[in-house]
């Protein structure tokens, strides 16, 4: 990547990083996200222009929570702390941060000193978007209050001869609606940043940074036809071109057409200047799978004999430099530790409603579950942790696989009739007890469910346009005030 101007995004578990550094590309400037845990040495070899603390669920207070070293307030980098990234640096610079006397979440006025560079433009009472149990007591010394809340003595603190900054709320969201203009604020006025990268350079700027990186060297890329790996194959081949050899194995479980549309992309006749190489291997993998029913026994043999097709073919072409592959976002989240279901049940907590949102719907609250959310209310989950645990059935996560496994279909909907099912790394239930009621079913798998005022699916009825369940949800909802 070109030297353009960074700023770095440091993690510490926050649900909206990607956000922030969204934010701030659309600023016209070039931002990366870092774990915590990098270290300084490689923050400071970064050379970026400025660095943002995201939020967390954790208490800065609280032994084991995710912290960095104090000496990057010396570095003379500006920082922009938010929420938990605020609370951290106010902890680590003196401050005094504790739990709330009342906890603020939503929508909130704040009070902010427009004299600010990080307000500059902003209204002098502005809505912004809190979610915090902990909060600033005081200050850190030297340190200047720049906003506050009813609730919130020190919504905002600012020490602007070493350009540290801290909000509580999130800029970030949609829901502060003058955030962009704080976060702009702090990548010019502060980081003193000119904006010189654009998102729509990113390829042209990646091809160059790829052309430079492999020089002479052979690629091997395996391409499976899906958005991630086809966005990486077509960006190496404007880089290298005919230096690149990308291996597409039809394993016979692809979607209608889907190989002769890959063929059509990536093969001789296609649009990109590369090497395609396109394996019939649908007997081997119908083979392995024979008399196989279970769905993740599956997804690993799948997976095992693509890694053993994919090395027969790359000792086929020879000697490689390099091993391309692509990935995308969601892939990472679900790669994270126990994916949505267990960030949901993290935020239950974090905002201190876990208890009050079980015991309603425990006492008849109304409440539909879609996929992550199906598990989320599970009174068990194989393979993670029980969140709410309100519902009488058993989840199996990620049943129909990751991307090789998401699927839509049509099926009978008990009290709906046939409704259109948009099935994406989707969990099922393989048991239900109690009460519980089997709605509906797809291959044998439980994939709708209702107990009481509790209404759950496995797929995505949100997906479509027929809103039938949905209204099947609003009838429980009339039922329950009846």
């Amino acid at each position: 990547m070109p030297q353009n101007e960074k700023v770095l995004v440091v993690d510490f578990g926050g649900q909206y990083n990607q956000l922030v550094a969204r934010r701030v590309r659309e600023c016209n400037v070039y931002c990366e996200i870092v774990s915590y845990r990098v270290g300084l040495d490689a923050i400071r070899a970064q050379n970026p222009k400025g660095i943002i603390f995201t939020g967390g669920p954790n208490s800065v207070y609280v032994d084991g929570a995710p912290t960095i070293d104090p000496a990057i307030f010396d570095l003379g980098i500006p920082v922009l702390g938010l929420c938990y990234g605020f609370q951290l640096m106010t902890h680590l610079l003196g401050g005094h941060v504790c739990k709330a006397p009342e906890r603020e979440y939503g929508k909130t006025l704040v009070h902010v000193d427009t004299k600010s560079k990080v307000f500059e433009n902003v209204s002098p009472e502005t809505i912004c978007w809190m979610s915090h149990n902990d909060y600033a007591e005081t200050a850190p010394t030297g340190f200047t209050i720049s906003a506050y809340t009813d609730n919130c003595p020190v919504a905002a603190i600012e020490l602007p001869e070493k350009n540290l900054y801290g909000f509580q709320f999130h800029p970030e969201v949609l829901h502060t609606p003058e955030g962009k203009t704080m976060l702009h604020n702090f990548v010019y006025n502060v980081c003193g940043c000119k904006g010189d990268w654009k998102m729509g350079s990113f390829v042209e700027t990646s091809v160059k940074a790829l052309r430079e990186k492999i020089g002479n060297g052979k690629v091997l890329c395996a391409l499976s036809g899906g958005v991630d790996s086809s966005v990486a194959a077509a960006m190496l081949s404007k880089a290298v071109g005919k230096q690149l050899t990308c291996v597409f194995v039809d394993h016979g479980l692809l979607r209608k057409n889907e190989m002769e549309e890959v063929c059509e992309v990536f093969g001789p006749n296609g649009q990109f200047e590369l090497n395609f190489v396109c394996v019939n291997a649908r007997q081997r993998f119908y083979d392995k799978l024979a008399g196989v029913s279970e769905p993740e026994k599956k997804r690993k043999i799948i997976g095992e004999e693509f890694i053993r097709v994919f090395e027969e073919e790359a000792k086929k072409i020879g000697a490689v430099d390099f091993l391309a592959q692509g990935t995308i976002y969601p892939d990472v989240v679900e790669s994270g530790l126990g994916g949505e279901s267990t960030v949901m049940g993290k935020l239950l907590k974090e905002l201190d409603c876990y208890d009050e949102v079980r015991s309603r719907i425990e006492n008849g609250l109304p409440v539909f579950g879609t996929c992550a959310g199906l598990i989320l209310l599970a009174k068990e989950a194989e393979g993670g942790k029980v969140q709410l645990g309100t519902m009488d059935i058993v989840a199996r996560r990620n049943a129909y696989g990751r991307q090789l496994g998401s699927f839509s279909t049509t099926a009978e909907m008990k009290g709906v009739g046939e409704v259109p099912m948009v099935f994406i790394r989707a969990p099922y239930i393989t048991s239900v007890s109690g009460s519980t009621e089997v709605l509906a079913e797809v291959d044998g798998k439980i994939v709708a469910a209702r107990e009481g005022s509790q209404l759950v699916t496995a797929f995505h009825p949100e997906l479509t346009e027929d809103t039938r369940v949905h209204g099947y949800f609003l009838h429980m909802v009339e039922e329950a005030k009846a």
